[in-house]
């Protein structure tokens, strides 16, 4: 999962209706935060030297879930909701889009849901972002009432709504297509934060460019109840779009999604889903830190050793023998700042929480974090990835010198 290179627009620019264009950038919320400066990693107070088997020790003993902490039972399992599982979902595609300056008001909601020939209405969070280098317009919907709302194709792919639960990002297709966008790769939005691409999906809502959920469209910026959705009756689209223009005001934008029923040829029907391999963060719970390391080197950023993520295990807390917190304020068995965590956390082990203590959840995260900033790529990439973990280049080989006594120990 390495970093990948910033969208290019392939060809002409992508033509379509610019709905959201007219709500401008909105001015993203930091999400992601770089590990703080100031953290005293292990390689500042024992030196640079480079070290070979002195320093490897066994990674079979068993893993604690929370070393650092008392004894308790572990975090529920986490319940998935039926309508983020394969369950039927009831389709209501949308047959109206619009877009309106300000919150939608409850009084306008009601005139919208009462007027002839409207089945149902959904209220949406909406804005335009800076996506690497290009400008896309998202919705942040909530995946298990909107899910009904998406195509068939779409809403029958359980990946892409519990990608949006996730906090991911998932692409309409042709904006996939047009700017490159890797599955799976992490993107600057602004401010130094960063959405993960987790799918390309047919959305077929113009003027989108695609999706994420609500925490995370109302950390970036996104402008709550903006974007309207229109269920009609079969073929008054046509009919109810000067009704709902007409209540809504100067300003709004009330546009066909198309007619309802209507057919695409074969040549031009949408492509399925595509979900980035793994699709998520999952390495459930192995028994030893050997496999964990393993498991999150191979199925969170494939391109890093897994040899790395373990020398920074021992470095930061002899694997998790020694969870803090530092005199920085690092925590757990990969000594993640909070605020670091709170952007690169994951749920490793599928309980539902991104547990900073756990080591199911701090190696998978600790591995996120290096793939953002190119450890996948090896050499100067993977230095400057360590370096970025922990600010100091004899942490750097420190780190690197133990990985190289773990390759030749479990060759």
């Amino acid at each position: 999962m390495s970093q990948p290179s910033r969208p290019m627009p392939v060809g002409a620019a992508v033509a379509g209706l610019a709905l959201l264009i007219v709500l401008g950038v909105t001015a993203a919320a930091a999400l992601l935060i770089s590990r703080d400066a100031a953290h005293d990693g292990a390689a500042e107070r024992t030196g640079a030297a480079r070290t070979a088997f002195g320093d490897v020790r066994d990674l079979t003993a068993p893993v604690s879930p929370f070393p650092a902490l008392p004894a308790g039972p572990s975090s529920p399992a986490r319940v998935v909701p039926s309508s983020l599982t394969g369950s039927a979902v009831r389709l209501t595609p949308p047959h109206l889009i619009a877009i309106v300056r300000r919150a939608l008001t409850p009084a306008a909601l009601d005139g919208i849901s009462a007027l002839r020939d409207v089945r149902k209405v959904a209220v949406a969070d909406a804005g335009a972002i800076r996506f690497s280098t290009a400008t896309l317009n998202l919705l942040a919907v909530d995946p298990a009432e909107f899910r009904g709302w998406a195509p068939k194709s779409v809403a029958k792919e359980p990946e892409v709504w519990n990608a949006l639960a996730r906090g991911e990002f998932v692409a309409d297709s042709k904006i996939a297509a047009s700017y490159l966008l890797k599955l799976g790769g992490e993107y600057e939005t602004g401010g130094g934060s960063r959405l993960r691409v987790a799918a390309a999906a047919p959305l077929g809502l113009p003027g989108v460019d695609g999706l994420v959920g609500k925490e995370t469209g109302r950390a970036l910026g996104l402008l709550p109840g903006v974007a309207v959705l229109v269920h009609t009756a079969a073929g008054k689209e046509s009919a109810v779009v000067p009704r709902v223009r007409k209540l809504l005001g100067a300003g709004a934008q009330v546009v066909p999604v198309g007619r309802a029923g209507a057919r695409l040829p074969a040549s031009a029907a949408p492509s399925p889903p595509l979900v980035a391999a793994g699709g998520s963060y999952r390495v459930g719970r192995p028994s030893s830190y050997l496999e964990l390391y393993k498991l999150a080197a191979v199925r969170v950023c494939p391109g890093l050793s897994w040899t790395v993520l373990a020398a920074i295990g021992q470095v930061e807390s002899g694997h998790g023998r020694n969870n803090g917190p530092s005199s920085a304020g690092a925590l757990g068995p990969m000594q993640f700042m909070p605020a670091t965590w709170k952007a690169y956390g994951v749920d490793g082990d599928g309980d539902g929480t991104p547990d900073i203590w756990s080591p199911y959840d701090a190696v998978p995260s600790a591995a996120r974090y290096l793939c953002a900033n190119g450890a996948a790529q090896g050499g100067a990439k993977l230095r400057s990835a360590v370096y970025r973990y922990n600010h100091s280049w004899a942490y750097v080989d420190k780190v690197l010198g133990i990985a190289d006594g773990y390759a030749r120990a479990y060759s």
